[in-house]
């Protein structure tokens, strides 16, 4: 169903993923879409992929359990690849990254994602194909008061991507509830939660900028998604078309990253231009929520049974960065 052709015709591939199919808005449609035009020209046709945006073929979990068993491609969260491999959060201790180009050689270079590469194959039988930025780096957003501290945090309700950022926002003294992204901003406007932690793209995405009034850009996390591919999709193609994949998915990685970079400060001062007050964290000010925000991450990653080897890769990683 998902993967078909007869002689002589195209074979027909579905991608699915959330967000809006809007490529201004959603870098993740802009990554999707740039895959589609590259992939189909790179076999002169013999691929087609068929896009499936706002969780049109279920959320995360569901989508993850359709790309295990159906030949097909899906862009997942975190929150749908921990489930099979919670070592993925490790990739998200807070501050790991003190910029763009650190992530990116991270991803592209280090050990611990070529062994998580490995490792998630051998568990689900899928390919960690890529890594696709989505926004930039996470900023925290609420509606009741400036967060300039860690102490601000206290008393907070925030949504939640994943238990991961529940561990987070406990640290700084808050409560967090994960919520799906598609009711998230329902919940932000009935006070299900006061807040939550996304890149200024998503903000925009959500129309969170309607329901939410304090954005502070403590660039806590790198923000990305993971491009996941059925086996027996790659096992049926030909080795041409693994490479003509295998290569625009890299070109599309490539236009994801500096479209994304280039418009950070451009979607934060549309954020502004809309009535958030932005707030950015003084040295001092992120130096503080890195003191109670790392050492917390670590010891909840331990908490979760998480081999101690997986932390050590991704410290030694950025540290010879």
């Amino acid at each position: 169903m998902l993967i078909s052709g007869l002689a002589g015709a195209a074979t027909t591939i579905d991608l699915s993923y959330n967000g809006a199919p809007d490529a201004d808005k959603n870098a993740v449609h802009l990554f999707a879409s740039n895959l589609k035009k590259l992939v189909e020209e790179k076999t002169q046709g013999e691929l087609e992929l068929k896009l499936y945006p706002n969780s049109m073929l279920g959320e995360e979990e569901q989508r993850m359990e359709q790309v295990m068993n159906m030949p097909s491609l899906n862009i997942a969260s975190f929150a749908g690849v921990s489930p099979l491999f919670p070592e993925i959060y490790v990739s998200a201790i807070p501050f790991l990254f003190k910029d763009f180009d650190e992530a990116r050689r991270f991803f592209d270079q280090g050990e611990y994602w070529k062994a998580a590469q490995e490792e998630f194959y051998q568990r689900t039988g899928t390919r960690l194909l890529a890594v696709v930025e989505e926004g930039g780096f996470l900023a925290f957003t609420n509606n009741k008061r400036p967060i300039r501290h860690p102490d601000d945090f206290k008393g907070l309700r925030f949504r939640a991507m994943d238990k991961s950022q529940v561990a987070l926002y406990e640290a700084f003294g808050a409560s967090g509830t994960p919520i799906p992204w598609t009711e998230v901003y329902m919940a932000m406007k009935t006070g299900v939660a006061d807040g939550q932690m996304n890149p200024p793209m998503y903000i925009i995405l959500g129309s969170l900028q309607e329901v939410q009034k304090y954005l502070t850009l403590a660039n806590i996390q790198y923000s990305d998604q993971f491009l996941v591919a059925n086996d027996q999709l790659m096992a049926s193609l030909t080795e041409e078309q693994r490479a003509a994949l295998t290569e625009a998915v890299e070109e599309a990685n490539q236009i994801n990253r500096q479209s994304v970079e280039s418009k950070v400060e451009e979607r934060v001062q549309f954020l502004s231009d809309k009535g958030m007050e932005v707030y950015r964290p003084t040295a001092e000010q992120l130096a503080a929520f890195q003191e109670k925000a790392k050492p917390s991450y670590v010891t909840w990653l331990q908490e979760q049974n998480i081999d101690q080897k997986w932390i050590d890769l991704a410290l030694q990683d950025v540290k010879s960065n």
